[in-house]
């Protein structure tokens, strides 16, 4: 479910930054990526919502998940504003 989140996440914030670039994404991909991350974070709520932990516990892996994903985007936003921009 992790890696599935990231993956996702970072499928629509490098589609948003392709388009804001004048780089063509087609819109299946940027929908099918944007619900790939919705559908991750509801099946985390349901998971979380019927496990049997402590409610800390479901708030540190809400929070983990929420974290991991803020670090995948920064980093590969980070990545591509340090990448020379190439002009043709």
């Amino acid at each position: 479910m992790l890696v599935y989140g990231l993956y996702a996440a970072v499928s629509v914030q490098k589609s948003v930054r392709d388009r804001q670039d004048g780089i063509p994404v087609t819109a299946i991909y940027y929908g099918l990526s944007l619900v790939s991350v919705l559908l991750c974070l509801l099946l985390l709520t349901v998971g979380l919502w019927n496990a049997t932990l402590e409610p800390s516990e479901k708030g540190f892996y809400a929070m983990s998940f929420t974290l991991s994903q803020f670090a995948a985007i920064a980093v590969q936003k980070n990545t591509r504003d340090t990448q020379p921009k190439v002009q043709g």
